[in-house]
């Protein structure tokens, strides 16, 4: 039984001196090692606390990706070799075959992680952008013209293709590109449909750490990969680019059926299609009723005042918790409570319309992508 080791991750080009352990890693040649962010300590720290460094890990295990941790404690989720290249090789078949690929995302998370991997798996070196200070848009065209033939892609989280839009140069960039990979959090809709009507090849992932990475694109599983729905609607995910459980937890509950991952994830599948309605463990009671966020947010999106959004519930003495909604608007607008609730109980039950308002410049994030709404909580509540 081997070790687990720290693999520093750089920021920048830097990223690319990692690529032979990364070589390594495929190949199985390689000690098993947990990805940190080199230029941050106080992060590094909070992940080889949780994951412990330094102590055996069972053979077989490649590589250990810390989740983004809603509870605050992270948990690391053992990738094989062989989990990675099935992951790989089946976006590569999806996709239309190997090809270049840019960076564009923190490299210690599981889609950073995967550009640089199906990046060796194609034989190609990676593009990079540094995000170290943030995604800048204006770099995106660059970059993309860097990019070697004869198929190139990328990979985003639905806030980047937010800026990007907003940038002419940018969005022919991307648009030039055989596929954008966009995961991470749901795309709104309003998003999606800009992004295609400029020609963006947009191709949405649904996964997490726990299977590589997205493991179902446009809601079609990659070949091998497999989805279930159990009887409360959640979302069961199998395949061989599943984990084989999460480090220092053998009895975890998400990985209790041999061959399956147990998402916290609502869904149903459509004519095989999947769709993810939200997370069972964000929905908001009140009143007695259940409110999914995401399906609140779906909606407040589609008003034109709506830049981003995030909802979340509050404590309320007569309804138990009340649905807020916490906005980033348009630049040059400032929408109402009143209009946002009158708009959201236009398509969806008044139970789910927004009782309180707060706008933001920003919403804060928790990995790439992904709104910490324990942060708003804390906040507003």
């Amino acid at each position: 039984m081997s070790e687990l080791q720290v693999l520093p991750v750089p920021s920048g080009v830097g990223v690319l001196g990692i690529l032979p352990q990364l070589s390594a890693i495929l190949d199985g040649t390689g000690p098993a090692v947990l990805p940190v962010p080199a230029a941050d300590e106080r992060e590094t720290r909070r992940l080889t606390d949780a994951l412990h460094p330094g102590e055996p890990i069972d053979d077989g295990v490649a590589l250990v990706v810390a989740t983004s941790g809603t509870t605050g404690v992270p948990k690391g989720a053992m990738l094989s070799a062989a989990a990675l290249r099935a992951s790989g090789d089946a976006t590569h078949a999806r996709l239309g075959g190997p090809g270049s690929w840019l960076l564009a995302l923190p490299a210690h998370h599981i889609a950073g992680m995967q550009v640089l991997l199906r990046s060796v798996l194609a034989g190609t070196e990676p593009v990079v952008i540094d995000v170290t200070d943030g995604f800048d848009p204006g770099v995106l065209p660059a970059a993309v013209a860097s990019m070697s033939g004869p198929r190139r892609y990328t990979s985003l989280v639905p806030t980047q293709l937010v800026k990007a839009l907003d940038h002419p140069e940018a969005v022919a960039s991307l648009a030039a590109l055989d596929a954008v990979l966009l995961g991470g959090a749901a795309t709104p809709a309003p998003v999606l449909r800009r992004a295609v009507d400029a020609g963006i090849t947009v191709v949405r992932t649904y996964g997490m750490s726990e299977t590589c990475g997205g493991c179902v694109y446009d809601g079609v599983p990659l070949g091998g990969a497999r989805v279930r729905i159990d009887g409360d609607g959640r979302v069961l995910l199998g395949g061989p680019m599943l984990a084989s459980g999460y480090r220092g937890l053998p009895d975890h509950p998400a990985f209790a059926e041999p061959g399956w991952f147990r998402t916290d994830d609502a869904g149903a599948v459509t004519d095989g299609v999947l769709g993810i309605s939200g997370r069972l463990d964000e929905a908001i009671s009140t009143g007695g009723l259940t409110v999914v966020p995401q399906v609140v947010e779906a909606a407040l999106v589609a008003h034109p005042a709506v830049r981003e959004c995030a909802v979340i519930g509050l404590p309320d003495e007569r309804l138990g918790r009340r649905v807020t909604a916490v906005v980033v608007a348009e630049p040059g607008t400032e929408p109402t409570l009143a209009e946002l609730r009158s708009f959201v109980e236009f398509t969806l039950d008044p139970t789910a319309a927004p009782r309180e308002l707060h706008l933001v410049d920003t919403l804060p994030l928790r990995g790439p992508g992904k709104i910490d709404r324990r942060a708003l909580e804390s906040r507003f509540g």
